[in-house]
């Protein structure tokens, strides 16, 4: 590179040298200004990055480059002869005429950039920062804003404990002031939060937290106490200090008071006490379904994962996991406690902890269930918090039941368990069609009409419960005509052609399994339990989703037997699979069935019923007197008592102090939720109550401070109210918010 360029990119550099230079000036005496009147560093800091961003974008160095340097060369330096932009254009490009200049330029500045000053105002930016520093200075000698210094660094002031006296009014000379204020919190242990100091003398802290007052007056005090709620607690005089330490174990309000020499009582504002509560606990488990089932063949694991926290810390969390084995009378339960697959260590706030449930490695078998839960513990002194998630259940499924046999002298089984039948039938179609190939075609057909005939008796049994006496009017044409053995597309005197596969069932009743006429005159073993017994959808022995269930359960045997009749075992396997789903559903339906307790009607008499006569019925009537309950009945009261205040029909006696000071309590527990409500009324209130405030101003403010806080009551019934349209409701609301 030439010398004459490199010279002239030194001096571009010096150009925004200087002009961030004199940003930097402008800034720093601002910012020392703004120190002198705050007395507050950060103030101060804050101020120099704002001079320093601002007078950056005024002055904009950036704008300083190699063209801009370039004119202000051929417009300050003669012998450039305006041709310093040469420079700046390649050498190769050049005409032979325009090299020559080009040399010459470059010779020039070389010798008379380095005496160049480049423009700027450094000392205009040096004599303001000067001024600024001189004029800061002579404002804090002055004092002129002592009232920013202290707002700013002695925050401590805005919150200095104030003391006002009680039945007279002094001087502020007189009262004694608090020197030195200190509020130290100490957290329990186990928060692992330590300790802090605070001036503020509303106090936020966790329930169990010791807190430290200390206090030292400029004159004497006597019987100074601390007023929480009515309680009054002596300070505890250590040197020259006066200092008491309480436990925070609920949220309220306190004030302190004491005497003078003279006598004369003083009294504070009242302050907050916020107790927060240590949570329990939360528990979440991810992506798991509350019920899960297995098929015996299934892989039985439960892969648990779930999501632990606390707001301090976890002590320990496990699973309770229960198995349940047996059924009615004899069924057993086992509880074990198990641990998590990761390890929990003591003060842990948020842990992912998983766990894979092993239904084998727990000695689950068919038909046994699992109900398991997580339990956690915080570390919360003296009684941790505790938590468990819901309840979740993994079931093993059983689809076979034992079966009773009946031997040749032994009597018959009036109530076969038909949840096991449909399984056998299951597995007799099963076999059948597996049997198929190895089997003539009239032993086929032969046994998928037996099947046929199993199912629909079956189905006959089934239809009992729901108070069918005969097959469902509404059975398929076909299936009706095989049954009965019609045949309606052959002549009368051609041989029925299920004869020889079958032992006519159907036709003789054989087994006993559809009654015969007489059978029917009988009395119907289900007539106590139904009240229409001609009528299916009248049956009670169930609930309705119970009977609905049954109803498709006996649609679907219908198209099971159908193809059962038609020799289409396989077609007809996938309605059993799903008769033997309903079937299940309401086995377990009605194993967890719990008659519900209510209202016994008495019994109607048959006799009188629908005959339209009231001759003996009588209405009934009941007399009660129930007492309202009254939360805010000493507010009331006082609403009341302030008006005759207001009214000057009476003046403020000492026999009031009990009704305010009830009153107080009750504001006090509002105003702990809502402290930038309630607190300002809470505080005139008190100061009516220790006859510093009793004016007429003050009795009107608390007034309407404690009848804004009064729950709105619903409107009597019978009741008018003037104003019904939507816009004069508006309009009213409105006068409350802004009275």
């Amino acid at each position: 590179m030439e010398t004459g360029k490199l010279h002239l990119m030194k001096f571009q550099k010096r150009w925004q040298l200087l002009s961030y230079a004199e940003a930097v000036l402008y800034a720093l005496g601002i910012a020392i200004l703004c120190y002198f009147i705050t007395k507050n560093l950060l103030v101060g800091l804050a101020a120099f990055v704002v001079g320093l961003v601002v007078f950056i974008l005024l002055k904009k160095p950036w704008q300083h480059n190699l063209h801009t340097t370039s004119s202000f060369i051929d417009a300050h330096v003669s012998e450039a002869s305006f041709s310093t932009g040469l420079l700046l254009q390649p050498e190769d490009s050049l005409p032979n005429l325009a090299k020559l200049q080009r040399y010459k330029v470059s010779e020039e500045l070389t010798k008379r950039l380095g005496a160049i000053t480049p423009p700027n105002a450094l000392k205009q930016a040096l004599l303001v920062m000067l001024g600024c520093i001189i004029l800061g200075f002579v404002l804090h000698k002055l004092e002129v804003f002592s009232g920013v210094d202290n707002a700013l660094n002695n925050p401590k002031n805005t919150e200095q404990i104030q003391f006002v006296a009680i039945d007279s009014v002094l001087e502020k000379s007189s009262i004694p002031a608090i020197e030195k204020q200190e509020i130290r919190v100490t957290y329990p242990s186990y928060t692992r939060l330590g300790s802090k100091t605070t001036t503020d003398p509303n106090i936020k802290a966790v329930t169990g937290a010791n807190i430290l007052w200390k206090f030292q007056f400029d004159n004497t005090v006597i019987e100074p106490v601390l007023d929480v709620m009515g309680e009054l607690k002596p300070l505890q005089q250590v040197g020259a200090d006066y200092q008491i330490q309480l436990p925070l174990t609920e949220s309220g309000f306190y004030s302190f008071n004491f005497k003078n020499e003279e006598g004369t009582e003083f009294t504070s504002d009242l302050f907050s006490l916020e107790a927060i509560a240590d949570n329990p606990p939360e528990i979440e488990i991810i992506g798991l379904e509350q019920y899960t089932y297995f098929d015996f063949s299934d892989k039985k694991v439960v892969q648990l994962r779930s999501s632990i926290t606390d707001d301090f810390g976890i002590d320990e969390g496990y699973i309770i996991a229960t198995v349940s084995k047996g059924t009615g009378e004899s069924v057993k339960f086992r509880e074990e406690k198990l641990n998590f697959k990761e390890t929990i260590s003591k003060g842990t706030k948020s842990i992912r902890a998983t766990k894979t449930l092993d239904l084998n490695a727990l000695k689950m078998e068919v038909g046994d269930e699992l109900y398991f839960y997580i339990e956690a513990f915080d570390e919360k002194q003296l009684k941790r918090n505790v938590a468990r998630s819901e309840t979740y259940f993994a079931v093993i499924k059983d689809t076979v039941g034992e079966q009773f046999g009946v031997e040749g002298t032994l009597g018959v089984d009036q109530m076969p368990d038909y949840f096991r039948s449909q399984r056998q039938l299951i597995i007799d179609t099963e076999k059948l069609i597996k049997d198929k190939p190895n089997i003539t075609s009239k032993e086929f057909k032969s046994r998928s009409n037996e099947l046929g005939f199993d199912q629909k008796a079956l189905r006959l049994k089934y239809g009992q419960f729901m108070g069918d006496e005969s097959e469902m009017e509404e059975a398929p044409s076909g299936i009706e005509s095989l049954e009965e053995g019609e045949d309606h597309d052959h002549p009368e005197d051609q041989e029925n052609i299920l004869k020889e596969y079958s032992h006519d069932h159907d036709g003789d009743n054989e087994h006993n399994l559809v009654a015969a006429e007489k059978a029917e005159e009988a009395e119907d073993p289900l007539h106590d339990y139904i009240h229409n017994h001609d009528d299916p959808e009248e049956s009670t022995l169930f609930e309705e989703s119970l009977k609905t269930k049954l109803r498709k359960a006996l649609s679907i045997m219908w198209d099971a037997e159908l193809h059962l009749r038609l020799y289409e075992p396989e077609k007809s396997l996938p309605f059993q699979y799903d008769a033997l789903k309903y079937i299940q559903e309401i086995k377990n339906s009605a194993r967890i069935y719990v008659h519900r307790i209510g209202f016994d009607p008495p019994p109607i008499k048959e006799d009188s019923r629908l005959t339209g006569k009231i001759k003996d019925i009588k209405n009934y009537s009941k007399n009660e007197t129930i007492t309202a309950e009254r939360p805010f009945k000493a507010i009331e009261e006082v609403v009341s008592r302030l008006e005759q205040l207001v009214q000057k029909e009476s003046d403020y006696n000492e026999t009031d102090n009990t009704l305010f000071t009830a009153a107080g309590n009750e504001l006090a527990q509002l105003a702990i939720k809502n402290p930038g409500k309630y607190l300002q009324v809470l505080q005139g209130l008190k100061r009516i109550e220790n006859n510093t405030g009793r004016t007429i101003e003050n009795y009107r403010f608390v007034q309407k401070g404690l009848f804004l806080a009064l729950p709105q009551t619903p409107q009597k019934p019978g009741a008018e109210r003037a104003y019904m349209d939507e816009i004069n409701s508006l309009f009213l609301k409105q006068l409350e918010v802004y009275d």
